[in-house]
C-alpha cells in the first residue's frame, strides 16, 4: 500500500511516499524567507507553502514512480494553523479526486514514531524524546496511538532556546545548526551555565488550571536568560565557548530526563525525534547512556518531513482509520487523543 504524506506545519513544505518496503520518495522544500526576520513569520510561511505544495507533491509522486497512491495522509496539527491548512486541504482534495482514503496525522506523533522507519526499528514499549523549536516532550510509547507524557518543558522549548541564543550571538536563523557548529570549536566547561529545574511543587497554576508537575519536566527559559546575562558581562567567554557551554547545559537536561525515565520505567529502548534531534552533541550523548538501546534516526528524519507523515498515515490506515473529509485542522493536539 503506497501512502502519500504531506507536511506543512511550519516552514518546510514536504511530501513523501511510503509503503511496507520503506520510503519511496522524500521531497522537502525549506523556506529561506524567514531568515531575515530571525524567526518564522506565519503569513509568509502560509504563502510559501501555497506556492510550493503542488510541485513538491508532484515531485514526490514522480520520484516514487507512481501516479496515484492508495491513501493520502496530511498533517492536521499541531502547528501554525494557516500553514497546516495548506497541506491539509491539499491532501483532502487529492484524496477526494483520486477516491482514496484520507488520514489526518498528528505532527508530534509523526516525530514520535519516525524512528520506526529505521532498521532495526525500536520495539514497543519505548521512550521517545521529541525536541524541536516548539516542543520538548518525553513520551512513553506503548503502541501506535498509546502514549504517556512523562515530562515536558514548562516554558521555552529546547529549539526555541537555541534560536534565541543564536540571535543574541548574531548567528542567524534557524539557530540550531550554527550554534552546534560553533560549539564544536569551544569548551563545554568554559561557562558554568545552570541546568534549570522546574520548582518542586506538586501543582502549579498554568492558564488558571491546576496542572500536576513531573520531576521529568524541563525548563529552558532560565538558561536562555543566563546566557544573555553572561554576554553582557565585560569578561565574557568567546562565542565558541558560550555555544559549547550552552549546548552542554541543554543536553545535560535532556539526557538527565531520559536517564531518569529509564530508571523509573525500566525501559532501555530510547528514540529521539524533532529538529533538535539532529544536534551532534545530543546524538552522541544519547547513544552513550549506560545500558541504552538507542534509535537515532538520520538527520533528514529529524527535521519536518513528509515520510514521517506518510508513515503514521499508513500505520493508522492499517489499523482501520480513515478520516472524513469534514475533519478539521487544529493548532494544538496532544498525540494519542482523538
Amino acid at each position: 500500500m503506497n501512502v502519500l504524506g504531506i507536511e506543512t506545519s511550519c516552514d518546510e513544505t514536504a511530501a513523501a511516499v511510503v509503503n511496507g518496503a520503506g520510503v519511496l520518495s522524500d521531497v522537502i522544500h525549506s523556506q529561506g524567507v524567514h531568515a531575515r526576520y530571525l524567526g518564522v513569520v506565519p503569513e509568509l510561511a502560509s504563502r510559501a507553502h501555497a506556492d510550493k505544495v503542488v510541485v513538491t507533491v508532484r515531485a514526490a509522486l514522480e520520484e516514487a514512480g507512481i501516479a496515484r497512491p492508495d491513501a493520502v495522509a496530511a498533517t492536521a496539527g499541531p502547528g501554525l494553523l494557516g500553514a497546516v491548512l495548506v497541506g491539509f486541504c491539499m491532501g483532502k482534495a487529492l484524496a477526494a479526486g483520486w477516491g482514496v482514503p484520507f488520514i489526518a496525522v498528528n505532527h508530534l506523533e509523526a516525530h514520535l514514531l519516525a524512528p520506526l522507519l529505521e532498521d532495526p526499528a525500536p520495539a514497543f514499549p519505548f521512550l521517545s524524546l521529541v525536541v524541536s523549536g516548539g516542543h520538548s516532550t518525553l513520551y512513553l510509547a506503548q503502541d501506535v496511538g498509546q502514549y504517556e507524557i512523562l515530562g515536558q518543558t514548562i516554558d521555552d522549548a529546547a529549539g526555541e532556546a537555541y534560536d534565541k541564543v543564536a540571535r543574541m550571538l548574531g548567528l542567524g536563523y534557524p539557530g540550531g545548526p550554527p550554534v552546534d557548529a560553533l560549539a564544536r570549536q569551544g569548551r563545554a566547561d568554559a561557562v558554568a551555565f545552570p541546568r534549570p529545574n522546574p520548582r518542586p511543587l506538586s501543582t502549579v497554576s498554568r492558564r488558571r488550571q491546576a496542572v500536576a508537575r513531573s520531576e521529568l519536566d524541563m525548563s529552558f527559559s532560565g538558561l536562555k536568560t543566563a546566557v544573555r546575562q553572561h554576554l553582557e558581562a565585560p569578561d565574557r567567554a568567546s562565542d565558541a565557548d558560550v555555544c559549547a557551554s550552552f549546548q552542554e547545559a541543554v543536553v545535560d537536561v535532556l539526557c538527565g530526563r531520559v536517564e531518569a525515565a529509564m530508571a523509573r520505567t525500566g525501559i532501555r529502548r530510547v528514540a529521539i525525534g524533532g529538529g533538535v534531534a539532529a544536534n551532534s552533541r545530543l546524538r552522541e550523548r544519547i547513544a552513550a547512556i549506560d545500558g541504552v538501546e538507542a534509535c537515532i534516526p538520520p538527520r533528514i528524519r529529524c527535521t519536518d518531513n513528509g515520510s514521517m507523515i506518510a508513515h503514521v498515515g499508513r500505520l493508522r490506515h492499517l489499523r482501520g482509520q480513515s478520516d472524513p473529509l469534514s475533519t478539521t485542522a487544529r493548532a494544538a493536539w496532544t498525540p494519542g487523543t482523538p
